[in-house]
Order: C-alpha cells, then sequence, then structure tokens
C-alpha cells in the first residue's frame, strides 16, 4: 500500500499515546439548562481534550465531524503540539505561513492531523463513520493519510459540497471559480458501517394502488417492452399464461403481432401467482397480465455524491450574523444543513456525535436542530481550542438556539462548559492531590480493558465494572470508608472479605497489598499498585 511520508512524521506517529490526561473541569456559569443531559462544549486544546475523554467515550462515538484548517496559507494556525524532536520544536508558537514562503507547511499540517485523526478513530464505535471537511489544498494527502490510519478498505466516499452559488472575483485558481469543497468519509469497520439513505416520501407517489393490509404497490406489465426484447433472445421467458377465463395468452405484441417475450421466468410468475402478485385487467386487444410492485417500507433513495441543496457558505453566514450579530470572526461557517444531512446519514435518535474543531458551533447547532425535528436524543462534545471563540461564538450561539432568539423558536437543550484541568500525574508519576475517586476510576478502567467505564462511579464502591469476564477494582481516597495510613487503600483479608463479590479474574489497585501469592492465585487476584502500575500516559 502505498504510504506518504514527511519531515517529523517519525515524531508523531506515537505522540498520541504520550499525551498526558487531564482532568476536565465544569464551568457551571457558562452551562446551560441540565449539565448532565450528555452535551458537552469543552475549551481546550482537542488534543489534550480527546485524550480526556477517551476514557469515558472510546468505541461509543456513531458520528465523527471536523472541518481542520485548510491549510491555505490564510487561516493563521500555530502548531504548537509538544513533540519531542529537534526538528518540530523550531516550529513551534509560528503562525503557519504561505506555500512560497514556508516550505514546510504541509510537514506542519500532517504533523498536526495525525496524532489527532489517531486518537478520533479510538472514539469511533464499529457501525460509526467520520467525515472531514477539506478543500483542494490538502484533500490528496488526507486522502493517503486516512488510509494509513483507517485502512483503505474502510474509505465510503469523497462527498463534494457546493459551497457557493455565485462565481468569486478573487479566486487564486483564476481563471476557475472553485465551486465546492471536499468532505471524506471513512468507516471505523466498513462491513459494519451503515449510512442510512435520503428520505424522499414523494416516491409513494409513484404506487398508487392499495392493498386490504394498506400497503401501497403498482402494476408492471409482465410483457418485455421493446423490439430488443424478442422471443430469439430468451427463449425461455417465451411460454404461455393462462388468463382468467381459461385462454392462453403468449408474449406477443398486440398490434404488429412478432413474437417477444415475458419479463420473469415460468418459475418467477408461479411464485407471484401463489403470493397472489399476478393480477390481469382486459385490455381492447385482450388480456393483459401484470406483476405487483410494491412500495419500499421506508421510501429513500441513495445519497448523491455531490450535495447541492444543503446550502452555502453565503447562507451559512448571514444565519450566523442573525444569531451572534456581525463580529464574530468566521468567513465561510458551515451551513446547519450540510450537517443535518450528515447526521441524517450517519446516526440514529441516541447516537453520540464528536466535533473536536468546533468552531462556531454548526455541529451541535444541527444536533439540536434535528433532535427537535424528530423528536431524537443524539448528544454532541464540541472541542474549541480558541477560549475567546468557545466563550463567545461556540458556547453564544449553543445558548441562544437552545433558548430561543428573535422570532425564532427555542430548540430547546442544554451542555455542559468544561475547560482542561492538570493531568492526573505529575512529572514525578504521582496521582496529583486534586484527583477525585470517580476521576482516577475512569482512567483505571479504561487503561485496563481498553474500554470507558460503564458507568460514573460516585466513588461508594470499589468495583468500577466488568470486562470480559474482568473485575476491576481501585482502593483509593479511603472508598472502604476506611481513611488511615494503610487502612482501607490496602488489600488485606479484611478488606477482601467486604469487595463486591465476582465469580472469575479480578483485578485490583490499590496503594499495597498484604495478601501472599497462594492466596491472590485461589482467589484469582491480580494486584497493581497504584501509582506505579497505572498507566501514565
Amino acid at each position: 500500500m502505498p504510504t506518504l511520508d514527511w519531515i517529523g512524521k517519525k515524531a508523531v506517529l506515537n505522540h498520541h499515546r504520550q499525551v498526558p490526561y487531564r482532568l476536565l473541569k465544569s464551568e457551571n456559569s457558562l452551562s446551560v439548562g441540565d449539565a448532565d443531559s450528555g452535551n458537552l462544549l469543552v475549551q481546550g486544546d482537542n488534543l489534550l481534550a480527546l485524550k480526556a475523554l477517551l476514557p469515558y467515550y472510546a468505541g461509543k462515538v456513531k458520528c465523527i465531524y471536523i472541518d481542520p484548517p485548510y491549510n491555505t496559507g490564510n487561516e493563521n494556525w500555530i502548531y504548537n503540539d509538544a513533540v519531542n524532536s529537534p526538528e518540530i520544536r523550531q516550529w513551534l508558537g509560528k503562525v503557519v505561513g504561505a506555500e512560497a514562503e514556508d516550505l514546510s507547511r504541509h510537514d506542519k499540517w500532517l504533523c498536526m492531523m495525525y496524532p489527532r485523526l489517531s486518537l478520533l478513530r479510538d472514539f469511533l464505535a464499529e457501525d460509526g463513520a467520520i467525515f472531514i471537511s477539506i478543500d483542494d489544498t490538502e484533500v490528496g494527502h488526507l486522502r493517503i493519510l486516512l488510509d494509513e490510519i483507517f485502512g483503505p478498505r474502510n474509505f465510503i466516499v469523497n462527498l463534494i459540497w457546493q459551497k457557493m452559488d455565485s462565481p468569486s472575483s478573487n479566486s487564486r485558481n483564476r481563471p476557475f471559480s472553485n465551486y465546492h469543497d471536499h468532505t471524506l468519509v471513512y468507516a471505523r469497520t466498513a462491513d459494519s458501517c451503515r449510512i442510512s439513505q435520503l428520505s424522499k416520501p414523494e416516491i409513494l407517489d409513484a404506487y398508487p394502488e392499495q392493498a386490504a393490509d394498506g400497503r401501497r404497490y403498482r402494476l408492471r406489465q409482465l410483457r418485455k417492452n421493446g423490439k430488443a426484447a424478442r422471443r430469439v433472445d430468451r427463449p425461455s421467458m417465451w411460454y404461455a399464461l393462462e388468463a382468467p377465463d381459461g385462454t392462453e395468452i403468449w408474449p406477443i405484441h398486440p398490434q404488429e403481432k412478432w413474437e417477444g417475450r415475458w419479463a420473469i421466468s415460468r418459475k418467477t410468475y408461479q411464485k407471484m401467482k401463489e403470493k397472489g402478485e399476478i393480477e390481469w385487467k382486459m385490455r381492447e386487444h385482450g388480456w393483459v397480465p401484470y406483476g405487483v410492485e410494491w412500495a419500499p417500507v421506508e421510501p429513500t433513495v441513495p445519497h448523491p455524491t455531490i450535495l447541492t441543496d444543503v446550502g452555502q457558505n453565503r447562507q451559512a453566514k448571514a444565519l450566523l450574523n442573525e444569531i451572534l450579530g456581525t463580529d464574530h470572526g468566521f468567513e465561510t461557517p458551515k451551513p446547519v444543513g450540510l450537517l443535518r444531512r450528515i447526521l441524517e446519514m450517519a446516526t440514529d435518535r441516541d447516537s453520540l456525535v464528536l466535533d473536536s474543531f468546533a468552531g462556531s458551533g454548526t455541529t451541535g447547532h444541527a444536533v439540536l436542530d434535528l433532535n427537535k425535528a424528530d423528536d431524537g436524543n443524539r448528544r454532541f462534545i464540541l472541542v474549541e481550542m480558541d477560549e475567546k471563540i468557545a466563550r463567545n461564538v461556540t458556547a453564544e450561539r449553543l445558548t441562544r438556539v437552545i433558548k430561543g432568539y428573535g422570532d425564532i423558536p427555542a430548540l430547546d437543550g442544554s451542555f455542559r462548559y468544561c475547560t482542561l484541568g492538570e493531568p492526573l500525574f505529575d512529572e514525578a508519576g504521582n496521582i496529583r492531590e486534586s484527583v477525585k475517586f470517580q476521576d482516577l476510576a475512569a482512567h483505571v478502567f479504561f487503561a485496563e480493558t481498553g474500554s470507558p467505564i460503564p458507568k460514573r462511579t460516585n466513588g461508594e464502591t470499589p468495583l468500577l465494572g466488568v470486562h470480559n469476564n474482568k473485575a476491576v477494582y481501585l482502593l483509593f481516597n479511603g472508598v472502604q470508608g476506611d481513611r488511615r495510613v494503610n487502612g482501607g487503600n490496602v488489600l488485606t483479608i479484611e478488606v477482601l472479605r467486604v469487595l463486591p463479590p465476582h465469580n472469575g479474574q479480578k483485578v485490583i489497585y490499590g496503594e499495597g497489598c498484604r495478601l501472599g501469592s497462594s492466596k491472590l492465585k485461589r482467589e484469582e487476584i491480580v494486584f497493581k499498585q497504584v501509582p506505579y502500575d497505572i498507566k501514565v500516559s
């Protein structure tokens, strides 16, 4: 398989694994409604935020949409990842320049994207898909990068979105005016991914008949039409049918009298007849047989790969102006219609949606909008790096569409606003004093099993959950009620006796263990010492 190489690639291949796990801090004053609704807006670097969210949401996200920097030379984005590499350290804190003045700009973009895409893949459910908007500047590099991370067989489609409805006079591609952007779509596992088709109720208009059970259908003449459909072409389709009055009917053209053929075999005809799916009608030239063709249960058609009816940048900016005023700083936000179409393709009513380049908040807006339309319970996780944008644009937009603005009615909903806190572990690898049992529990369970903790623990029990018949326990912060030194955080006979039972392997994390190896073996216990046996990053 062809691969892509660039300056700094070796340094970033495993960078996402070296990023420390951090705490999330809830900012109640910036949150709206029920903070436990499942909707999150996280302000912070998206690489750090994704790592902080991973223990809770790995493998649970049905749809990821991102709109990363297009690297056109006009965005003023800055490479800031703390990668331990001399060739990369010289990039830190510097604005990525235009093509002619920055020969490593594509290398920087690829170094920025690789670890983020690697983490995003870990969030996807087995039947999930990621949608990435991009333009011609980096679409070639991105396609190869995604093939490497997701696998080429998990490529689904390149959707072309019409972003403009009139020519641009300042196009850098003169004499052409670029009307489109790309949206590359990859599945976590192509065989499991299910993209819904486009709902089209008007299809039912083509089925005018109605059966006794309410199902709609239409009739198709069984004689194959057209002079190309002759007896000599398919001899097996030349046979007689018995009309209701016993007359033999052959597939002969009624006026021109040339020998045609039936559209179905004799065997298929018999099956349809047994199911009551054959109708005869008397016409001026005699009996004519028809087959029943049932209307689809759900009237849908495949999505076109060129999207021309989901809105353009111009309408999207006008909507953002209407919601926030004109001082928001976004020239080309994505339209809600585009995101709604993607959500209609890739989610059901209870799906989790992730956008780690949240920007103006279109993804969250579209989730709320679609939930309102179909009474869904989709949840979103948005990440925005810039504090000013997160507070004044993303959060403010969500707040206004939730509560209603001007003459526009409320979409309803809620979200929790979070910021990134300290890493769980300090420079020496010790657990920070500010870390609570719930935070460490989520990290320990994920590090041990590779799956998110089944549900957020309230700290009342050391049993975090069971995965593949392996129970995971955490003795920390006196969860057993014994806060003495060497008390409830140490595995002793007395502590073991009061642990929630499990018939199978038990992995117990604690500060110390007083049980002998033979006792541990009999009880099917693997003991791991806190903090030394806990994965730090």
